[in-house]
């Protein structure tokens, strides 16, 4: 009986672990994906950038705030 896989962490989308990339590919197999990935990215980023960029904003701001949930208080005059 084999164990079960372990589960990746909460952190990595599960689309990501389901990703398989052929290692057999022609270089020019390989370069049509990367440039249709690239005009993808692009095209993306011109419908949605804005609005990427706040999110991505929120997010920093919500990780900075569970950071200092972590610091000591400066009320502590331990030092």
């Amino acid at each position: 009986m084999t164990k079960p896989s372990k589960p990746p962490p909460a952190s990595t989308p599960l689309w990501a672990t389901a990703v398989v990339v052929p290692t057999l590919w022609t270089p020019d197999q390989a370069l049509a994906v990367f440039e249709l990935l690239d005009q993808l990215r692009d095209k993306v980023w011109s419908l949605y950038g804005r609005q990427i960029q706040a999110l991505l904003r929120d997010q920093q701001h919500s990780g900075d705030a569970g950071a200092q949930a972590d610091t000591v208080p400066r009320d502590d005059q331990s030092f």
